[in-house]
């Protein structure tokens, strides 16, 4: 493992520090070798974000021809977990064993969560599709079981790995470490989002199988890999005889704080706003443009390039004293935009609008998200950065799932109505349903710059002072 380390070291240092805004993230307690073995649980988990929202949907919706409701449904489904985020790293922080790991036993069944589901996924996806030996019933039940094992193990891997990294990092270093893992996720999706566009240039069942079960095996390697030899057994701090803080209390202590509410708020209502694309862009791309599976598959590649350069511009004006309310708020404006883009590319037969418009989206996502939580991060000032981060990190996944689930009932119901010709001659294209889509999100954002209008007013500036730096301390994802 060591000689792993050190490979992982002199590739990153090959780079030189002019590419590496983060590479100051290494300390003695936590070299760059041993810090860059962790963060690949990161990129297991970009790939899976990439395979669930990005190229399975496709696939299922235009090659296996399944109806975007269910596909909406079934991609909502690994969310279902996300309100439990900030119950498991509370458990992970209060883990009882004999043998001395607070996290590792979380990090190793999620990681086994992942694994199953992604094993048994394709088949019921080949069921569920018509092309299996039994009945669709049974594709939908085990695509249902799949999706949910995959959620489960997505949301504990990733909350626990990223609790061990606050761990193991000292304190003034802590988030930039956990700013390495976020920039790290999001090299994770765009890697694994050109290769899964290269292999399935040309579509077939049997290759799909051969990724899902491809990525499965991944997963397990690089999650192995990343956890060994990382925490170290510290039996007194998992001690069952310790008295442990009720989950009840600590959340309502929270909540007691003025701001909070408004913020989750205003977090929920955005995240919807920015999610309800996800198992859209690319059928769109795809019914609209007629696009491949390759170059829609890039689309979630470009969207997660848009949001590494909407994370850079959020670090340089937060390291300049900027408010992550008007930082939030600007990630809106760019969203609106980017979604007025989308509706107008097939009027103008533009697809170099739509792709420029789908960065946007991601740039505009990434200036929102890191505005939020750096305005959590605030609020957790006085010692509840974990319930507080946890509570971010739920309000977003959610937010997230609700607006998936929605977005392809909305998107079959309008296309329905337009092919029978019920809304006229105007919403007659195969851009109907999403056309309505993209502008429920526009107005979805609107409205959360009402609701983050008086936290600009009325909030103090963010705690990260000029020349303090930028990170986010335990990002939850």
């Amino acid at each position: 493992m060591r000689q792993v380390n050190q490979a992982l070291a002199r590739g990153w240092q090959l780079l030189g520090p002019r590419f590496l805004p983060f590479a100051d993230a290494a300390t003695k307690e936590l070299p760059l070798g041993r810090l860059l073995r962790l963060s690949l649980f990161q990129v297991s988990v970009g790939m899976a974000m990439v395979l669930l929202t990005g190229t399975l949907n496709r696939v299922m919706i235009v090659e296996l021809g399944v109806p975007a409701w269910l596909v909406g449904l079934m991609v909502s489904l690994p969310l279902v977990f996300a309100p439990f985020r900030a119950l498991i790293g509370f458990k992970s922080d209060t883990h009882r064993s004999v043998l001395g790991w607070r996290r590792v036993p979380y990090i190793w069944f999620g990681t086994m969560l992942q694994f199953g589901g992604f094993a048994i996924m394709p088949f019921a996806l080949l069921v569920l599709s018509g092309d299996g030996n039994g009945p669709v019933i049974y594709g939908e039940i085990g695509a249902a079981l799949a999706f949910l094992l995959v959620g489960a193990g997505l949301h504990t891997t990733q909350t626990a790995g990223l609790a061990l990294a606050n761990d193991l990092a000292p304190p003034e270093a802590r988030p930039k470490v956990v700013a390495l893992l976020y920039v790290m996720l999001l090299a994770g999706m765009m890697l694994s989002a050109l290769i899964f566009g290269f292999l399935l240039r040309d579509f077939s069942s049997i290759e799909l199988i051969q990724i899902i079960q491809g990525a499965a095996a991944i997963t397990f390697i690089l999650n192995g890999i990343a956890l060994w030899k990382q925490e170290a057994r510290n039996p007194a701090t998992t001690d069952p005889r310790m008295p442990r803080v009720r989950f009840r209390e600590a959340w309502a202590q929270f909540m007691a704080a003025g701001r909070s509410k408004r913020l989750l708020v205003a977090l929920g209502l955005g995240t919807a706003g920015f999610s309800m694309q996800d198992i859209l862009l690319e059928p769109f791309g795809g019914q609209v443009f007629g696009l491949d599976v390759g170059q829609t598959t890039l689309l979630t590649a470009i969207l997660a390039f848009g949001t590494l350069c909407g994370l850079a511009l959020s670090a340089r004006m937060l390291d300049r004293g900027g408010d992550p309310h008007r930082i939030a708020a600007l990630g809106i404006l760019f969203g609106i935009a980017a979604f007025s883009a989308v509706i107008m590319s097939p009027v103008l037969d533009a697809v170099m609008l739509f792709r420029f418009a789908a960065f946007s989206i991601g740039f505009g996502g990434g200036l929102f998200a890191v505005g939020m939580l750096t305005a959590a991060m605030d609020l957790a000032a006085s010692g509840m950065s974990g319930i507080a981060l946890g509570a971010w990190g739920a309000v977003q996944a959610t937010s997230a799932g609700l607006a998936i689930a929605v977005s392809g009932t909305v998107r079959d119901a309008i296309s329905a109505l337009s092919e029978h010709g019920t809304l006229g001659p105007a919403f007659a294209g195969p851009d109907a349903g999403y056309s309505a889509v993209y502008h429920i999100e526009i107005l979805l954002l609107f409205a959360t710059l009402a609701a983050i209008g008086p936290l600009v007013r009325s909030g103090r500036r963010s705690s990260l002072r000029r020349g303090q730096g930028f990170g986010l301390a335990e990002m939850p994802g």
